[in-house]
């Protein structure tokens, strides 16, 4: 049980990076500060014996390491293709089921509404598709923290659309 603890608490410090992300007013502090919570996130799912979750956090790091970046091909619409591409590679190698498929549509998503660096697409994508489908993978593997990670994120989201207000959030901005 001890183990299991730790685990979860390896989860939770993803969760607080995760939350605090949202509160990013640039997108290129927000994929930064997100790359540090996929790394706690990859950890604590592959601890779990979620592979497949563990495999895409590995790509989700990758993601925000490219978004964040001061590389123009990182930033680019083909490494945005690259990454949904390495979406699917994992799922195949992966596959553990149709909880497999939540990850991948939640990823890709995710993906396609990061490169757009639009926040409002940034937010939508993370609110309807990303967090709904982890939240139901992270009730399968039982990953608590990962449950907590997207209450909070949509909390988060919804924060951020308050703040910074929905029509300021249209705009591009890496």
């Amino acid at each position: 049980m001890e183990s299991n603890v730790g685990i979860q608490a390896i989860g939770l410090a993803g969760t607080v990076l995760f939350f605090m992300s949202f509160q990013c007013k640039t997108n290129k502090n927000l994929f930064r500060v997100q790359f540090l919570s996929y790394l706690c996130y990859t950890t604590h799912l592959l601890l779990l014996g979620a592979i497949t979750g563990g495999i895409s956090y590995i790509l989700n790091t990758f993601r925000s390491f490219c978004l964040g970046s001061k590389i123009e091909f990182a930033r680019s619409k083909k490494m945005c293709m690259i990454i949904c591409t390495l979406q699917i590679a994992a799922l195949i190698i992966t596959w553990s089921g149709w909880i497999s498929l939540l990850l991948v549509a939640a990823n890709i998503a995710s993906t396609i509404g990061g490169y757009t660096y639009n926040a409002r697409k940034i937010r939508i994508a993370g609110m309807f598709v990303n967090s709904p489908l982890w939240i139901i993978y992270d009730i399968i593997v039982g990953s608590w923290a990962g449950i907590l990670d997207e209450i909070f994120s949509e909390g988060s989201m919804i924060i951020s659309i308050v703040r910074y207000g929905w029509k300021n959030l249209d705009k591009v901005n890496e």
